[in-house]
This record gives C-alpha cells, structure tokens and sequence, in this order.
C-alpha cells in the first residue's frame, strides 16, 4: 500500500485493545513500519443505547452499520469487529478477508465458583439470550438480569450489588488483561456462541489490495472453523433472540461441529454434532436443518 491504511472499530476499550493487536500483526507480517496503521474509533449505534437488550432495538447490526458505512465510503480501508457480534448474512460489498487465531472460548462466571455454587434464586446478569436459556436450563431458579456496558461498567455493577452474578466471555476479559477475573465455566456447560473469541477483519470486497494484506495476519484454521459456524446460523435463520450455541474444532483434518438449541427460557434444548471437510458448508447447514426438523415447537418457533 502507498499510504498509511486506516482501520476503522468500535471506541469501547476492548475493541480498541483488540484494533491495537491487529494494527501490530500487521505491521510486522507486511513489513510496514511501528505505527503505520491508523486506528480510527467509531461510536455505533450500539454503544449509544446502553439501557435496553440489543435484541429488542435492531440486534447485531447496531455494532457494525456505521463500522460498514465508514468502510463503504472510504473513510476507513478495513474494519476490526470481535465476530460473534457480527451478522451471518453480510452485504455483497463487504468481504471478511480474515481472522485472528481464535482465544478461549469459554465463558466465566464472576461473582461465585461456579453455575452450582450460586445460592438459590440468585440474580445473575447477562442480555444474551444464548447464555440466558444455558443459564436456566441449569439452574431454572436463578433470575436473569439484562447486562449492558463495557467491561468495566459491568464490573462495577457486580461490585455495587446490583446482582449476584454474571457472566461475560474469557476472551475479553483476558484481552483487557483481566486473566484473573471470575471463574471459566467448561464448554460441557455452555457452549459458546458461535464466531465466539475470534477478532476478524473485513474489508471491501473490491480492494485486493487491502485483502492481500489482511491475509497475511490470517489464521486459517480459525477460518475454516468460523465459516463452518456461520454457515450453520445462517441455514437456522437465527436472530439476535435465537438462543444457539456452536463450535467447531479442528481434528484430524477434518471439523467437528457441536451445536445445541434451545427454548428461550431454557426449559427444552437439543443438541446434535456433524464431522466433515473443512470447507463444507453445505454439512454444516445440513446439520443445522436436520436440528430444526427435530427440535420441539418451543425451539423451531425461534428460528425462521
């Protein structure tokens, strides 16, 4: 590239933490000098509304329509979005051109030990409708309190006794340098949203320029893992209300994709898994078929 490339995320701190790592990795893989990369914050939508669940105001897209309209301008050459808030069906002009080695994908629970260990009737905060039915297929006792707010703020929520508990992923955490802060909760437990601990970047589908260089810092197995996830959301009709959680995992060449649903107020579930070629999109929206056709009236009503 002839010029400085701007990178276009969201102004909270961990998607600053996470522009800063990508700005680095890609520096070092093309060669361009320490700093080259401009990192440009841009307040979304969903950074603004902070007093009601994402799902009840437009869902995901309140984290990327202003990252895309910057990118669709060119005002910014690429994006940096942390994926499972990303999505599955992205506009033609846009392209994700790659993603960064996946983090830990569990969940942890700050506040007690562990799910078990909270006392009963316990109030623990969460807006994700995924960790929400996990949450009460569980322990169905426990109440549920809407969470919103970077990181911090919600730690400060937890430490002003506004709740008991809550839950929030590893990866960001461990990302702002909180490795220490709660207690992992086993994937046996809860699985974790598809795309989940994964930093990826998207570009315009028309500049290979940009999309050479970005391949440079990708992670292909994370990829084939992410597409294979995204593929499955994406034959669901999942929502921001569809409580799904999928995770593929690279083993002996090929995937294997674990995938649970599950009634809103977590009081039915199912779980399936599929093993194919990475690259096999079809097998892992035929998974996600064969889940709805079997799923209970309480869960298929949640996917169109």
């Amino acid at each position: 590239m002839n010029r400085c490339p701007i990178l276009g995320v969201r102004g909270s701190p961990l998607a600053m933490a996470m522009a800063a790592k990508v700005a680095s990795a890609l520096e070092v893989a093309n060669r361009w000098p320490a700093g080259d990369v401009k990192i440009v914050p841009i307040t979304t939508s969903g950074d603004k509304i902070q007093d009601r669940p994402l799902a009840d105001i437009g869902g995901k897209a309140l984290w990327t329509k202003e990252l895309d309209r910057a990118l669709l301008d060119g005002a910014t050459d690429f994006s940096v979005h942390s994926l499972k808030d990303v999505e599955s069906e992205r506009p033609k002009a846009i392209q994700l051109a790659a993603v960064r080695p996946r983090a830990d994908v569990r969940d942890r629970i700050i506040g007690a030990e562990s799910i078990i260990a909270l006392k009963q009737g316990a109030r623990v905060g969460t807006s994700s409708p995924r960790r929400r039915a996990q949450l009460l297929s569980l322990r169905p006792d426990l109440e549920i309190v809407p969470l919103r707010g970077n990181v911090d703020t919600r730690l400060a929520k937890l430490e002003a006794g506004e709740m008991d508990a809550m839950v929030l992923a590893a990866a960001g955490l461990d990302r702002l340098g909180k490795r220490r802060v709660g207690t992992a909760i086993p994937i046996e437990q809860m699985l974790p949203a598809p795309a989940q601990a994964v930093i990826a970047m998207e570009c315009r589908t028309d500049d290979t320029v940009t999309m050479q260089a970005l391949k440079a810092i990708d992670d292909a197995g994370t990829h084939a893992a992410i597409l294979a996830e995204r593929a499955f959301t994406a034959a669901l009709g999942a929502t921001c209300h569809s409580p799904v959680a999928a995770l593929a995992v690279l083993e002996r060449g090929k995937l294997r994709l674990k995938a649970q649903l599950f009634a809103e107020d977590g009081s039915d579930s199912i779980a399936d898994e599929a093993r194919f070629d990475c690259g096999d999109l079809k097998a892992a929206a035929a998974l996600a078929k064969a889940m709805l056709d079997k799923a209970p009236p309480a869960i298929r009503s949640l996917f169109s």
